[in-house]
């Protein structure tokens, strides 16, 4: 038993000390930001609390109202996990209203892991944007993305 325990705390360490997978680019055609760098943090995800998800980059278009934030998590090809936010409330709340002028060059968003977030599943997140205009702002993926149930 006390093998099993050790065992169990070693992977509970693996898993707070874990790197985030590298994020990649999931657009499938032009995008109104073209990301240079994309992180999640804390890594790994607390389910029932927030993470932050920032990103620096080229804005070619303003951020307009009407702007929404995607976030599908899959596992062997099946969607376990979405979210959607109004990116200008989000931002708006934490004190970044739009429109986001073409200068600004990075931004951080956060949302509440919801509990039905999966714990120890490795997904695919794939957390997207798409412009008031209706073009996509980004797309930006990991694979092997994992949450877990962390004390509060």
């Amino acid at each position: 038993m006390k093998f099993f325990a050790a065992i169990v705390a070693l992977a509970c360490l693996a898993l707070s000390s874990a790197q985030m997978p590298t994020p990649y680019n999931c657009a499938t055609g032009a995008t109104d930001l073209l990301v240079t760098n994309f992180t999640l943090a804390p890594y790994p995800l607390c389910i029932g609390q927030n993470v932050c998800a920032s990103g620096t980059g080229i804005l070619s278009a303003p951020v307009t109202q009407g702007a929404k934030l995607n976030i599908v998590g899959k596992y062997l090809n099946r969607i376990v996990y979405t979210d959607a936010h109004d990116l200008c409330t989000l931002l708006g709340s934490q004190g970044v209203p739009c429109p986001i002028p073409i200068t600004m060059t990075s931004i951080t968003a956060c949302v509440l892991v919801k509990p039905t977030a999966p714990a120890g599943i490795p997904v695919i997140l794939q957390v997207s944007a798409t412009n008031g205009n209706g073009h996509v702002l980004f797309c930006q993926a990991a694979n092997g993305v994992i949450a877990q149930n962390c004390p509060p």
